[in-house]
């Protein structure tokens, strides 16, 4: 499965002083949905860390539309683009509570050896994961 969706409730922490979500927290949704679609797929994002491969961001676009705001339950819907290389690449669209598109993003992130600090290839058995759903 190349989607997932998270559900995630805006914490008053996350807004500024008129109650709206501030830009910086939407690279936070963006990681919890990464790691909630790799979960989902039955895959752990520390285990693959414990084998020596790291996953940076090398690129986040976002573009805002429309405000989300304190309290809301948003949707964040997680997608992966195509199939991944040394980079893996997913786009996202961010739902407020009545089901509007307050936000587009893309992620690039760069599977790198933790020893070499150098790119690598998409791990095996992420690939064996993803299998027929790519």
């Amino acid at each position: 499965m190349n989607e997932n969706t998270t559900q995630i409730k805006v914490r008053y922490a996350e807004t500024d002083q008129m109650g709206v979500v501030h830009h910086a927290n939407y690279a936070l949704y963006l990681e919890l949905a990464r790691i909630e679609w790799l979960s989902m797929l039955g895959f752990s994002y520390a285990e693959m860390e414990k084998q020596g491969v790291i996953l940076p961001v090398v690129s986040l676009l976002v573009n805002y539309k429309r405000p989300l705001f304190f309290d809301q339950n948003i949707q964040v819907v997680c997608r992966l683009r195509e199939k991944p290389t040394s980079k893996i690449t997913f786009d996202y669209e961010l739902l407020d509570d009545q089901g509007n598109v307050s936000a587009t993003a893309t992620t690039v992130l760069a599977f790198v050896s933790q020893d070499t600090k150098r790119p690598i290839p998409c791990p095996s058995h992420l690939m064996q994961v993803l299998g027929e759903s790519l």
